[in-house]
């Protein structure tokens, strides 16, 4: 069983965006063999789903309101603990992430720049692909939008 919650930057205690910031780097930079800027100056602007298990942060996603970061609202930095996403919990935060979306911005019309090899995870969720491909921080991606 998990717990979500979803909290603005600064409800974050110190401990929770510790872990947070530490789950993203370990998919992202390490996992993904990729250098890049996680730390955007943009959380601070955010919505937080924070997913835990015992205790500990397993899932997270950050969200934007529309024109914060595209002209639609967005779900970005979509993670899972690598040993820990054959239980689904990938589709329990993108259910709450989404809901969340509904409720504290007042829009279906959500945007996401999707890792190309997890396309059909989005669409499980009705988000379509708006253009071609393109490379981010060296990593295929595409653009999905769900309304």
């Amino acid at each position: 069983m998990i717990e979500i919650i979803v909290k603005k930057f600064n409800k974050l205690s110190l401990e929770e965006l510790y872990y947070l910031l530490q789950l993203r780097s370990e998919v992202f930079v390490v996992e993904q063999n990729c250098v890049y800027q996680d730390i955007d100056g943009k959380d601070y602007k955010s919505l937080h789903v924070i997913a835990k298990r015992n205790n500990k942060i397993i899932a997270y996603t950050r969200l934007f309101n529309k024109g914060d970061y595209f002209k639609e609202a967005s779900i970005g930095r979509v993670v899972v603990a690598k040993n820990l996403r054959h239980f689904n919990y990938g589709s329990e935060i993108m259910e709450a992430s989404i809901d969340a979306i509904k409720k504290n911005f007042n829009t279906n019309e959500i945007k996401i720049s999707a890792q190309l090899y997890l396309k059909g995870f989005y669409n499980s969720f009705g988000f379509k692909t708006t253009g071609s491909s393109y490379l981010e921080d060296g990593i295929p991606h595409i653009a999905m939008i769900i309304n």
